[in-house]
């Protein structure tokens, strides 16, 4: 077992969540609207710092595997999954597998829609 990536990934979790909550606020605070800009923009920009995070730890070699453990599974996966969604898209889709890379976004959609749905019927359900 390896703490040290336990403890950094523990680390960036609790700061990617606060971030998270933080960057949706402000976001919400300054939108007066119905669409959801706070998730909106923590989404997109978890997709950019996510690119950014990959390309300099897995092609420039700049940033070390402790770090992009950090910031890539810790702060980017509690701040949005998001970005790792998209990103695994992206691989597949450089990779050529289009097929996968359709399957996982509109499977991912389609199937989270569902769950979302199944999980208010069922608190629905065990509320009455």
């Amino acid at each position: 077992m390896d703490y040290t990536l336990y403890a950094l990934i523990t680390l960036g979790g609790a700061i990617g969540a606060l971030t998270r909550f933080i960057v949706s606020t402000w976001v919400y605070s300054k939108a007066e609207t119905l669409f959801p800009w706070g998730t909106f923009a923590v989404n997109i920009s978890g997709c950019f710092f996510i690119g950014l995070v990959y390309i300099l730890s897995v092609e420039l070699l700049v940033i070390s595997p402790n770090m992009r453990t950090f910031l890539a599974v810790g702060f980017l996966g509690a701040y949005t999954t998001y970005s790792t969604f998209s990103l695994e898209i992206l691989n597949l889709l450089k990779a050529g597998q289009i097929k996968l890379a359709l399957l996982n976004s509109f499977g991912t959609l389609i199937a989270g829609l569902l769950a979302v749905w199944i999980g208010f019927l069922l608190a629905r359900l065990i509320v009455r």
